[in-house]
């Protein structure tokens, strides 16, 4: 049984931060891997399994659109808790009245990608897991569009609708086109806990597909 799947994914806006861009938000010109596997992960997640990113078809033009949005530039400080816990009396909440801060971010806007991808078991998968058992909980779980929690695209205000796609073709809307859009976020490398590092790679969209199963990831 194959353990592949293809995922149509769409809404109305995306953000995809730019790491580099640390006070106002500017999204990358399309969805990221590490975005697309957390799209999956809320359809679907296990520990005796993990989503790998095979190829992501970028079925409409790429977009962008500017908006200001309210956001708090503070948080509560761990140091805060931990001295409460203790006896203290440091303040828990957060004034919006006096933190809120207007920020400026580019979007992007009316974005839909079909993902291939499969998944692979890991050490963690218990004595009855099975890849048929897992294939089987993922397509019935798209067909009834079934998630643990709304997917969305790079922020939880921007709300991704998905659905199975089992057409044989996948339309771009690049055909006949290469587009180079430069260093993009890969994903995060964990097998460090105390020390996680982002990997990147130079996304090349060849035809309207980026295609991530043979890339040169960066540490």
């Amino acid at each position: 049984m194959s353990q592949g799947v293809k995922v149509r994914v769409w809404g109305d806006l995306a953000l995809f931060a730019r790491p580099e861009m640390k006070v106002e938000r500017c999204s990358y010109d399309m969805i990221t891997p590490s975005a697309a596997r957390g799209l999956l992960e809320a359809v679907y997640w296990h520990p005796g399994m993990r989503w790998v990113i095979d190829k992501i078809h970028v079925r409409k033009p790429i977009q962008f659109t500017g908006i200001r949005r309210n956001e708090v530039k503070s948080k509560i400080l761990a140091g805060n808790a931990l001295n409460v816990m203790n006896g203290g009396n440091r303040p828990l909440y957060i004034s919006s009245k006096e933190d809120i801060v207007q920020r400026a971010a580019i979007l992007l806007r009316d974005v839909e990608y079909v993902i291939e991808a499969h998944f692979e078991m890991t050490k963690q998968a218990a004595e009855g897991d099975n890849p048929g058992k897992f294939k089987d909980i993922i397509m019935r779980r798209l067909k009834r569009g079934e998630c643990y929690h709304m997917p969305y695209f790079g922020c939880r205000e921007f709300p991704a609708n998905f659905e199975l796609f089992d057409e044989p073709d996948i339309s771009t809307a690049y055909s006949q086109e290469e587009k180079d859009l430069g260093y993009m976020l890969y994903d995060f490398d964990y097998s460090v806990p105390d020390d996680i590092q982002p990997m990147f790679f130079r996304a090349v969209l060849k035809n309207g597909v980026l295609d991530v199963r043979d890339c040169e990831v960066i540490r």
